[in-house]
């Protein structure tokens, strides 16, 4: 039997291997323990220094294995039971673990959408999901190099990307194999518009797995409304 607790660990481990991956394209090398996946250095934007991977875990030892030397560190508490305050740290924002069963989206009638294939693509993905606010660089051509992460987009007529999402596959997760979605964008319409699709595409990619991420928000509503339940809370920690 699959309990809210158990999708809460996929979710946890599929979030962090994909925390992982970012890094490592920034050559950020992160490291997995008993406890937690923590970065000794700093992340890349909007992505955590530490992801705890159990309840329970030690305060010091997450807070122990990055940099606390700068303002900006950040921990991903995934099951919303730290106390970071004593290290210096204060709650930047709450949000909840998200899981859908596998399957096709209730309803999607556009085009399918493609995997980003090559660095051009890769470029032309993170742009859109840019919008012009100045991160492009963050999403670079060496996500080609895993296995396990596809650029999801979908094209308009004349070749622009219009909509977007990240997919994470993760098969050593407590319980089986997940697809984390992440990113999830839209240029018109936002995540409503783009949910659709991007779940079409993961179906169509791995139709046996089940998809969880995270949202807050706006953003959390509108999951849930294409599908989702919300499985557990997590809270993300600032330094400084």
């Amino acid at each position: 039997m699959t309990t809210k607790r158990s999708l809460v660990l996929m979710s946890a481990r599929n979030n962090a291997d994909w925390c992982a991956v970012m890094g490592r394209t920034h050559g950020v090398p992160g490291e997995f323990g008993a406890q937690a996946w923590t970065a000794p250095v700093r992340t890349p934007p909007y992505y955590p220094d530490a992801v705890t991977l159990v309840p329970g875990a030690d305060p010091a030892e997450v807070t122990g294995r990055i940099d606390l030397s700068a303002p900006g560190a950040t921990v991903k508490d995934s099951f919303a039971d730290l106390d970071l305050t004593a290290a210096g740290f204060r709650v930047l924002f709450e949000a909840a673990w998200i899981h859908r069963p596998a399957g096709p989206p209730a309803a999607f009638s556009g085009a399918p959408w493609e995997v980003a294939e090559d660095p051009d693509a890769v470029r032309a993905w993170a742009h859109a999901w840019d919008d012009g606010g100045g991160d492009a660089d963050l999403f670079r051509p060496a996500l080609l190099d895993d296995p396990g992460t596809f650029l999801l987009a979908a094209r308009a007529p004349d070749g622009r990307i219009t909509a977007g999402a990240v997919a994470s596959r993760s098969e050593g997760v407590p319980g089986g194999g997940v697809l984390g979605l992440s990113n999830v964008f839209a240029r018109d319409g936002g995540a409503d518009a783009a949910w659709p699709g991007a779940l079409d595409a993961a179906h169509r990619l791995f139709p046996g797995l089940p998809v969880v991420g995270y949202e807050h928000g706006e953003e959390l509503d509108t999951a849930l409304r294409h599908g989702f339940t919300a499985t557990g809370p997590l809270r993300i920690w600032l330094h400084g």
